[in-house]
């Protein structure tokens, strides 16, 4: 464990001197280091074109939707042990005691968290992880970052990746197999939910990367600091972006997931 946390600051310290390097003459203030960032993105979208779409889309087309809401559920379910830290470590008691409920609702009634019972039962609060946390701390999120692999981020929001990632139950599993196939498993699955999104990015986004970029820094900010409801669903993501169509179709939440170990290996 202690040499995955060693190769885990390692990964963040390499970032941050990237990023000193990386500042363009004509910075964004919210995106300093956007050539970086572009360079990383690129390269995200290629390995994403090639491997992960295709891999979603036939886990999409082969495994029966019950199936796939099982395994959707059961790493909510895992998430929601973050979940309730975070919601704790804002002082947010009654979100805390919420998620704590819908935990020991699916663990034991929905096997595992196969089945979402606690949704059903109405139990369903917001949920939370370290990079909100420290933004409610009032902790600045520094510049918008791409993270290899797992795609926008922010140095506040990368930090409590990195912090998140070493705690995650998934990656504390000490067997290389089991764990390996469960952080697999995992980011098929969410890369699965996303194909939606995806698509409507390919649909009305001129600059894919700009429209991601300012979706995800709108959505953190309104996550900590939130206008009107600290229900994520009451949200407005949208952006002002040139459109190639204007099809009904409002971008969803995105999912965070922490670094797979697997990757850092």
């Amino acid at each position: 464990m202690m040499q995955r946390a060693w190769r885990l600051f390692f990964a963040a310290s390499l970032l941050l001197v990237f990023a000193g390097c990386a500042t363009g003459p004509n910075a964004n203030p919210t995106d300093p280091l956007e050539p970086m960032n572009r360079s990383i993105y690129n390269f995200n979208d290629a390995v994403d074109n090639a491997v992960l779409k295709p891999v979603a889309t036939g886990y999409k087309n082969v495994v029966p939707s019950p199936v796939r809401q099982g395994v959707t559920n059961f790493f909510s379910n895992i998430g929601d042990v973050w979940s309730m830290i975070n919601h704790a470590l804002q002082f947010e008691i009654a979100n805390a005691g919420k998620t704590a409920a819908r935990l020991g609702i699916n663990t034991i009634f929905g096997i595992a968290g196969l089945f979402d019972l606690a949704t059903d039962a109405g139990i369903d609060p917001p949920k939370a992880d370290l990079g909100q946390t420290l933004g409610k701390w009032g902790i600045p999120s520094g510049p918008y970052v791409v993270i290899p692999i797992l795609g926008p981020s922010s140095v506040r929001d990368g930090a409590g990746t990195v912090t998140a990632t070493y705690y995650d139950p998934v990656n504390r599993v000490s067997d290389n197999a089991t764990r390996n196939v469960l952080t697999g498993t995992r980011i098929v699955d969410i890369r699965t939910q996303l194909l939606n999104a995806t698509d409507a990015v390919d649909a009305i986004a001129l600059d894919k990367y700009s429209f991601i970029r300012d979706v995800y820094l709108k959505r953190r900010q309104n996550m900590i600091k939130p206008q009107k409801s600290t229900n994520e669903d009451d949200i407005d993501y949208s952006v002002e972006e040139p459109a190639k169509s204007t099809p009904d179709q409002s971008f969803p939440k995105l999912p965070s997931i922490p670094i797979p170990s697997i990757i850092l290996k």
